[in-house]
């Protein structure tokens, strides 16, 4: 058995899908146990590699949840409360950052992170290896435009009202407009679909695999750095993300692929956990977003993305 701790969310979850596979592949007669989320679990099917999700929403004790494993892998982090939960299962083999493996880098992106570490315990790992596979179920809005307004912090949330302003626009374009929120959201996406009007429509109350199917079929994904921009970037739809206080390097998407971040990275603050829009995430604006989007739908084009910045 391999037990990998994760106790996070959507977008920590899916930067850790290459190291993930690659611990299958390493060991691929041992059952691949994910500690986190429980509400992670349609999401752990999709990956083709997780055997079973143990419910693991913050760090508690795993010792009452799984027998002692062949192997524990620290993917939460390097600090003393995730390598004590790990410790306490008292596995045949632990990986890890710091004393016998790697040590904690802060100049790398997440998928690559995780990665590297697996390499240095002689676990072969590619960051590269990130998509998951498609949905069984259809979402029932092939070649939608998805825009999803929320996020869990303030300091990620671009103004509702130019979401408003850049589904008006494609919807007189012509595009099917959706717009998807989380847990807590209605409010939100109600007043993007309000002030946007006619053309704009929202998902409801979407659930996760409501969600993944919504991405996976759309056309355009257009969203700020959240766990939403990571699911676009697993099932390959090309998406317009708008950074503030993370950088693009460490979260961002993977070069040449069909994924536009726009930023003032020169103005980001950096509060991830702040409640007011980062300066960087503000100075992108309506025409930028418009512009990105007018590259991404354009018939016959395939952009490979990158990083721009805002006028």
């Amino acid at each position: 058995m391999i037990i990998a701790l994760r106790a996070l969310k959507l977008g920590d979850f899916l930067v850790a899908v290459p190291a993930l596979r690659a611990l299958k592949r390493h060991w691929p007669e041992e059952r691949l146990h994910y500690a986190g989320p429980g509400w992670l679990s349609p999401l752990a099917e999709l990956t083709g590699c997780i055997d079973e999700l143990l419910p693991t929403p913050r760090l508690e004790p795993l010792s009452a949840k799984a027998f002692r494993p062949h192997v524990a892998v620290n993917l939460h982090g390097a600090g003393p409360e995730s390598n004590r939960v790990l410790d306490a299962l008292e596995p045949q083999l632990r990986i890890g950052h710091g004393p016998g493996g790697p040590e904690w880098r802060e100049d790398v992106h997440e998928r690559e992170r995780w990665c590297a570490m697996l390499t240095a315990h002689g676990i072969p790992s590619d960051a590269d290896d990130f998509r998951l596979n498609a949905p069984n179920d259809p979402s029932g809005h092939l070649g939608a435009v998805v825009l999803h307004p929320g996020a869990a912090y303030g300091s990620k949330r671009w103004p509702p009202s130019r979401f408003a302003q850049v589904g008006t626009a494609l919807a007189r374009q012509g595009h099917e407009v959706v717009v998807t929120g989380g847990p807590g959201e209605d409010a939100l996406v109600q007043e993007v679909v309000d002030r946007a009007g006619h053309g704009v429509c929202a998902a409801g109350r979407t659930s996760l695999p409501e969600l993944c199917a919504l991405i996976a079929d759309a056309s355009l994904v257009i969203c700020g750095d959240t766990g939403t921009a990571h699911l676009s970037y697993a099932f390959g739809t090309p998406s317009v993300v708008l950074f503030g206080p993370a950088p693009a390097w460490q979260w961002g998407p993977p070069p040449g692929t069909p994924h536009v971040v726009l930023t003032a990275a020169e103005l980001r603050r950096g509060d991830a956990f702040g409640q007011e829009p980062d300066p960087a995430l503000l100075a992108v604006d309506v025409d930028d977003v418009l512009a990105a989007c007018l590259d991404a739908l354009s018939p016959g084009i395939r952009r490979a993305g990158g990083e721009r910045h805002a006028r």
